[in-house]
């Protein structure tokens, strides 16, 4: 098995947090500029799990969320009918990596993934380069579920274009760029799966899945790698890309000093 010992890994079921070295990235510049998704005052973000869906919204200034809606709404959600000058979808695929730049071989990729998480024989493996952290992040979109695909060939940009699927890690570590704390915590919950990104200011220092029955569970995985990194929660923010409920947002509020929606 290879050992990328400054690389960003995937941990599916263990608590150990690895990667002793941080990754480091751009926040300000130009060039980090060019590498985001451009915003636009018409976007649609649309995230998508085995459970259902959710969206986000942003109309000339306003912006509104859904919340999680079962997969059978997909045909009566008006939004959907609609064309945007952005379009973004995520899928909550636990099959992610992320590789250094210099690590990375296009010829291997499938077994540079199966390296780190478990891979069915007919799982694809893709990539999606980030020069911004110097990485290339790794993933599969291959988890069981075809809702991600129908909604890519439903909603489609202004000119006609089909957005590409994207694992949500990516989206998490794009978002690092908007975060103005020292402390950058990014995280999402679905599908039993804890989705963690943290960074120390310009330093990438995790991003990592963890099988998480339950939030209960992820809070554990949140407070136990808050604990290895020396972070105080009492002085950070945690931000979630995916929707809380009142009770999940109350449960960390008792822990962070804030507590926001991406």
């Amino acid at each position: 098995m290879r050992v990328f010992r400054w690389a960003v890994s995937v941990h599916l079921t263990t608590t150990q947090v690895t990667g002793s070295s941080p990754i480091h990235f751009r926040l300000d510049g130009r060039e980090a500029k060019e590498l985001m998704f451009q915003k636009t005052d018409n976007g649609i973000s649309i995230q998508v799990s085995l459970s259902g869906y959710s969206f986000k919204i942003a109309d000339n200034g306003d912006e509104r969320s859904s919340g999680w809606l079962s997969p059978e709404h997909i045909f009566t959600t008006p939004e959907f009918q609609k064309r945007y000058d952005s379009v973004r979808i995520s899928l909550m695929t636990h099959k992610v990596a992320l590789v250094p730049e210099h690590f990375f071989n296009p010829v291997e990729i499938r077994q540079l993934l199966a390296d780190t998480v478990r891979l069915s024989d007919g799982d694809q493996a893709e990539f999606i380069r980030m020069p911004q952290f110097g990485a290339v992040l790794l993933f599969s979109n291959n988890i069981g579920e075809t809702l991600s695909r129908m909604i890519s060939q439903t909603v489609f940009t202004t000119d006609g274009y089909q957005a590409r699927i994207l694992p949500e890690m990516y989206y998490m570590l794009e978002s690092m760029s908007e975060c103005n704390d020292y402390n950058k915590i990014i995280a999402s919950y679905a599908d039993s799966y804890l989705h963690l990104a943290v960074a120390q200011g310009k330093s990438l220092q995790i991003a990592n899945v963890f099988k998480a029955p339950d939030f209960t569970t992820a809070e554990y995985f949140i407070f136990n790698t808050m604990k290895k990194l020396q972070l105080n929660p009492e002085v950070s923010t945690i931000s979630f890309r995916t929707p809380l409920d009142a009770e999940q947002e109350m449960s960390l509020y008792r822990y962070f000093k804030a507590v926001e929606q991406l």
